[in-house]
């Protein structure tokens, strides 16, 4: 991002300025289109690079349930991490199969707005299938009359990557419902995705609540939108230490649907009712999988 906005203000010291001086224009004249579905470009969802980055870990999609073609539907994704990198290479990318696996299906993953903002940057997040992270862009998705698509949210957020940490199976979800009452407005069922092993990917500082580094952490997030986990992991020609991840698996685990009777104003019975039923088929997801990824019979999902 800072690469693409020192380029964009450098070229106008150049001859080159015309160049931003047109995407200027085109930006201004196509700056709604993150809150209107994205441009995706297909070429760039299947690069070859994808691939690679997939076999690093490696990154697996598993699919539980059938999802129609003809509806439309709202994934949460669980736990955040440090990067969302299984959120990423799984519904940006079709380096695990994703279209194979649901065809029919679009997916479109949501993102902080702020991001959308930066020149050339916001271009390259489109082509993934990446969307602004407001309302206005989230029901422009879910009312899409024809269907075939779908919305993921990284339900925890930012705030949630501050406690992603290999071992941590601790979701920032318990007060978070505003996805479920979108669900609910949209008509959309739900579908909760787990992603084991994405917190093991990077070691982070130690950083409790109420620390001074949490506090800091937490003060720089309501400035800023996003968070500065303080983590590390390998080098690229050693293993000691570095900003490379881990080479551990990922493997990103989809649900079945849950259904949900549409309501353009719910209550917040309503809405407490269908997000209790959400934890509840997040737990179970996790609990019938994670046997499978060597997570401990005692370890459970913790919700805060």
């Amino acid at each position: 991002a800072q690469c693409c906005t020192v380029v964009f203000i450098g070229l106008f010291f150049t001859r080159f300025w015309l160049i931003s001086v047109l995407y200027t224009a085109w930006w201004f004249l196509d700056r709604e289109k993150p809150s209107k579905g994205g441009r995706r470009i297909h070429f760039l969802r299947n690069s070859i690079v994808w691939r690679y980055m997939r076999d690093y870990f490696p990154i697996t999609l598993v699919k539980t349930a059938e999802l129609d073609p003809r509806q439309n539907y709202l994934m949460g994704f669980h736990p955040h991490g440090v990067l969302a990198a299984g959120a990423f290479l799984n519904f940006c990318t079709e380096a695990s199969g994703f279209s194979t696996l649901f065809p029919g299906i679009t997916p479109h993953l949501m993102m902080l707005s702020l991001w959308f903002r930066v020149p050339f940057f916001r271009d390259y997040l489109m082509s993934g299938g990446l969307v602004s992270s407001d309302k206005e862009s989230a029901s422009y998705v879910l009312r899409k009359p024809e269907g075939g698509n779908v919305l993921a949210i990284i339900v925890g957020g930012a705030q949630e990557a501050l406690d992603a940490r290999p071992g941590s199976y601790t979701l920032l979800l318990k007060n978070r419902k505003g996805f479920v009452r979108l669900a609910i407005q949209n008509g959309t069922p739900l579908v909760p995705v787990f992603s084991f092993g994405e917190n093991d990917l990077f070691q982070q500082v130690r950083n409790p609540k109420g620390s001074w580094l949490r506090q800091l952490q937490h003060r720089l997030q309501q400035i800023m939108g996003i968070s500065l986990p303080l983590f590390h992991a390998r080098g690229i020609f050693q293993y000691s230490f570095g900003l490379m991840p881990y080479r551990r698996p990922v493997c990103t685990v989809v649900g079945k649907p849950i259904p949900v009777q549409k309501k353009h104003k719910p209550s917040e019975e309503e809405v407490d009712q269908v997000h209790q039923k959400y934890l509840q088929e997040l737990s179970e997801l996790f609990e019938e999988h994670k046997a499978k990824y060597n997570i401990p019979e005692d370890r459970h999902l913790e919700f805060i």
